[in-house]
C-alpha cells in the first residue's frame, strides 16, 4: 500500500499525492481498484479525485480501463532543477558519446537507492537495454548505479548492501564481492557491469564531480553494449572526457 490516507484528518493533497505515488517502477498501469487500495482510500473517493486527475491532464485513462501518468505530470518533473540543468548541460556531451560510440548512453543520479535515469540515447546495435528516461533502477546492478553507490553515503551502501536481490543469474548478490568492487570503482574511477541487468548487455560508467578536485559525485554517464572485451579502452575514454566537459559546464559562471 503506497499510503494510508483514508485515516482521520486526511487532506485533500494527502489524498492526491497518495494517488500519484502509488504509480512506480513496478506499477506503471493501475486499475481504479488498484490504485484506491494502493493509496489507501475508499473506492468512491478514489474514484471522484482520479476523475480531476484525469481532467487535468495527470493521469491518462487507457481503453482497457488502466491508468498510467499523464504527460503532464512529466513536463512538471522536467522542470526540477536537477532534471533540467543537469539534463539540458550534459545533452551535447552526451551526443558526442553517442556519435563516438554508437551505443546506447545513459545519464543518471541517485535517487535514494536506486539510480534515476535522466536522459537516454538509443544505440544502433541490437542490445537488450530496460532503461527509459525517467525509469529507476537498482543501483547494484547498473553501470552508472554502481558509479553512484560506490560515491554514496556510507549509510546508504550499507542500506543497499544489505539488500541485493538477483536480477539475472549474473547479478552480483554477495555484500563482500560488491563492496570490493565499489571500492575498485572509487580507486580506478569507473563501474563495469556483464549482463548484471539484462542478459546480452554490458556496461561502463564514470562519475561526472561539478568541479576540478571536488570529490562530490553528482551524477554518472554511461554506455550499453554487447561486451566490453575490444573497446572498453575506447569507451572509457569517451565517457571522461564528457564527464570532465560536464562537469567544467556545470560550474562554469552563466
Amino acid at each position: 500500500m503506497a499510503g494510508n490516507s483514508s485515516a482521520p484528518g486526511a487532506t485533500v493533497t494527502s489524498r492526491v499525492l497518495a494517488l500519484l505515488y502509488a504509480f512506480d517502477e513496478h506499477h506503471r498501469r493501475l486499475t481504479l481498484t488498484e490504485l484506491a487500495g494502493r493509496a489507501g482510500l475508499a473506492l468512491p473517493t478514489a474514484h471522484r479525485l482520479v476523475g480531476e486527475l484525469v481532467a487535468g491532464g495527470a493521469l491518462v485513462r487507457r481503453p482497457s480501463g488502466e491508468y498510467v501518468v499523464g504527460r503532464r505530470l512529466w513536463d512538471l518533473g522536467m522542470v526540477a532543477p536537477v532534471q533540467s540543468g543537469l539534463r539540458e548541460t550534459a545533452s551535447p556531451f552526451l551526443n558526442d558519446i553517442h556519435a563516438a560510440t554508437r551505443a546506447t548512453v545513459h545519464l543518471a543520479v541517485r535517487d535514494g537507492m536506486q539510480a534515476l535515469y535522466l536522459d537516454r540515447l538509443s544505440g544502433r546495435a541490437s542490445v537488450p537495454v530496460v532503461s527509459t528516461i525517467g525509469s529507476r533502477l537498482p543501483l547494484h546492478a547498473t553501470g552508472v548505479g554502481k558509479v553512484l553507490l560506490a560515491h554514496a553515503p556510507d549509510e546508504v551502501r550499507a542500506a543497499v548492501l544489505a539488500h541485493l536481490p538477483r536480477i539475472t543469474t549474473y547479478t552480483i548478490t554477495e555484500p563482500r564481492r560488491l563492496d570490493q568492487q565499489l571500492e575498485k570503482v572509487r580507486r580506478e574511477g569507473y563501474a563495469t557491469t556483464v549482463e548484471e541487468m539484462s542478459l546480452g548487455a554490458c556496461s561502463i560508467a564514470v562519475p561526472i564531480r561539478a568541479a576540478a578536485g571536488d570529490e562530490s559525485v553528482v551524477a554518472s554517464v554511461g554506455v550499453v553494449v554487447p561486451n566490453l572485451r575490444r573497446d572498453r579502452a575506447r569507451l572509457l575514454a569517451a565517457l571522461q572526457v564528457a564527464a570532465q566537459g560536464i562537469g567544467r559546464s556545470l560550474t562554469a559562471p552563466r
